[in-house]
């Protein structure tokens, strides 16, 4: 297996976590549950000409072989096949809306064809990134594309920036309408912002935060007791965690830790 990553540069570090690229063929499992971590995502297949949705009720069936992952609040099933050799940009918290061309909370949920979003000219890219013979050379085209048809476009809604970074100190979602009232905005108007720029209400994001800190701490193997846990994450109590622990993985912390990859959202079906 090969997984590499790469901060891009400026000024598409302000709105890129990271390029991704890997090639896992012989993956030993045949799914993979994805949790929820609050990113817009591009993804690539370089091995072959669609990508798979795989439904827990029904047959998978292909998608177009370069996707939009819009930000998600509940799990994900993937087919391990897809992983044979794959690209992607993972969008830093409301990053994505310079490259979505609309709303980003148009996206949440969904996986929407690339070609949908920037027209022709992804298909030109994943083209180029098939064409091309190394990891190396990949991130570099990548990058390359992305400079020169996003960097006039690149800015950032100060005040959302600014609730992102209030939230990240503190997830709690009592804390929201206290953030609204910082920004200046009525809480309906901060509200619809925040939604269309990182593609999550306020309250959904901040509960997303919190999960996403006890699956960093379930992730690590500490052992440590589910209660104490719960309160170190921000819930009221045990039960508290493992409600909202189910409602955004499918599964208990308990499963969890059994099924765990070397991905702290990639779990083993």
């Amino acid at each position: 297996m090969i997984y590499l990553e790469r901060t891009p540069v400026a000024p598409l570090n302000q709105c890129i976590h990271s390029l991704w690229y890997t090639q896992a063929p012989d993956v030993p499992h045949k799914r993979e549950r994805v949790l929820p971590g609050g990113h817009v995502q591009v993804i690539l297949n370089l091995a072959r000409d669609f990508l798979l949705d795989c439904p827990e009720d029904a047959a998978e069936r292909h998608m177009a072989p370069s996707l939009v992952g819009g930000t998600r609040s509940v799990y994900e099933i993937i087919d391990s096949s897809d992983m044979a050799e794959l690209m992607g940009i993972v969008f830093l918290p409301g990053g994505f809306a310079p490259f979505a061309f609309d709303a980003v909370d148009l996206f949440s949920n969904q996986n929407i064809s690339l070609e949908d979003v920037w027209g022709t000219p992804a298909r030109g890219l994943r083209d180029r990134l098939r064409e091309t013979p190394s990891p190396e050379a990949k991130f570099c085209a990548l990058e390359d594309f992305l400079w020169q048809t996003f960097t006039a476009r690149i800015s950032g809604n100060k005040l959302v920036q600014f609730a992102l970074s209030r939230f990240e100190q503190d997830s709690a979602v009592a804390r929201v309408k206290e953030v609204a009232r910082e920004t200046g905005w009525s809480m309906r108007y901060f509200s619809q912002i925040f939604r269309e720029h990182v593609g999550l209400s306020p309250k959904v994001w901040c509960r997303i935060q919190r999960f996403q800190r006890a699956v960093r701490q379930l992730h690590s193997g500490t052992d440590v007791a589910w209660a104490e846990l719960a309160l170190d994450c921000g819930y009221y109590d045990q039960s508290h965690f493992a409600n909202e622990f189910r409602a955004f993985s499918g599964i208990d912390a308990t499963s969890y830790c059994a099924k765990r990859t070397i991905w702290a959202n990639h779990i083993r079906c």
